[in-house]
């Protein structure tokens, strides 16, 4: 079985490549790493990758990268992917601090990109916005969330975190309670990628920029049910849901196979369940809005009310 470590970067496709630059670097403060004529990458002021756009005619989320070990071969890799009959290239990619790449096709479509070894791409960089430490999480719907479970958790060596009834699930490859999860569609689409803040005074100035950058929020600032992330949500330019958090539960020990204690869990401890739907949407905080409910293509789990 394949083991990924950490997300490292997402890429996605947008129509408007200069409004989306402008965006990422004075909203959500990431910095232009490397820009080609139909390409930029981003690093987090710690110098790590963290996203890639390209120019393209719709706005879609086409890429995942994930970091296995270094002791990885990648020859191996491609072997065990053909065994489950998924063809594996491995290629050395122009992406800035990662030499080479490991590319397939998951069971929904989405190219995933194993990479081991990288490099950060500058050190204690400034940034003009908000300033998020990292890629956290990216969440797709899908037809078929247990499928998609399946795969990841055989092909990737992903664990189940939480099932809210049988439409939306968390998976961990590390000690964060999700890097990706999968909620119930009539199509692929993606739903929303999520940025990692430091703590709540983060999330206090997050809110600030964003009224000053005239924003709205469409729903939070919250606690979540499942995985008990402060939460708040926005809009990014092409119309996409992008979710800054802290506080996100940790599973420090697998072996012992519950999340860190904390005071606002009433499970004691809090181990990976199946939530309901009222107790997974909320511990505090206002209900989501109808903007952030708009086009969604999926059932209105995160509705649920304290």
């Amino acid at each position: 079985m394949i083991k990924a470590r950490r997300i490292g970067h997402a890429t996605f496709e947008t129509p408007d490549l200069d409004r989306q630059i402008d965006y990422y670097e004075h909203v959500v403060g990431f910095k232009v790493a490397a820009r080609e004529k139909d390409r930029v990458f981003f690093a987090t002021k710690t110098g790590q990758l963290v996203l890639q756009l390209e120019r393209a005619g719709e706005p879609r989320c086409a890429r995942l990268a994930l970091e296995v070990a270094q002791t990885d071969d990648f020859e191996s890799i491609v072997k065990r992917l053909a065994a489950d009959g998924i063809k594996g290239e491995v290629r050395s990619d122009s992406t800035p601090g990662t030499p080479k790449m490991l590319t397939f096709q998951d069971n929904k479509g989405t190219a995933v990109d194993l990479f081991a070894e990288w490099k950060f791409l500058g050190r204690d960089i400034p940034v003009d916005g908000i300033g998020p430490l990292k890629l956290g999480h990216l969440a797709m719907a899908v037809p078929d969330p247990k499928a998609t479970s399946d795969f990841y958790c055989k092909v990737l060596g992903f664990r189940v975190s939480d099932w809210i009834e049988d439409f939306f699930v968390f998976l961990r490859c590390n000690s964060d309670h999700h890097t990706v999860n999968f909620i119930r569609g009539n199509s692929v689409k993606f739903h929303h990628i999520a940025y990692e803040l430091k703590d709540f005074s983060h999330m206090q100035a997050a809110c600030e920029w964003l009224g000053r950058k005239k924003i709205d929020i469409i729903w939070g600032p919250g606690r979540h049910g499942a995985g008990h992330n402060i939460f708040i949500y926005h809009r990014n330019p092409d119309d996409q849901i992008i979710e800054f958090y802290t506080e996100l539960d940790k599973m420090l020990d697998e072996d012992l196979g519950y999340f860190d204690p904390k005071p606002w869990h009433v499970d004691q401890p809090q181990r990976p369940k199946v939530w309901n739907r009222k107790s997974a949407g909320l511990v505090w905080g206002p209900p989501p809005t109808p903007d952030f409910m708009r086009g969604r293509d999926a059932p209105p789990s995160v509705e649920a009310h304290r």
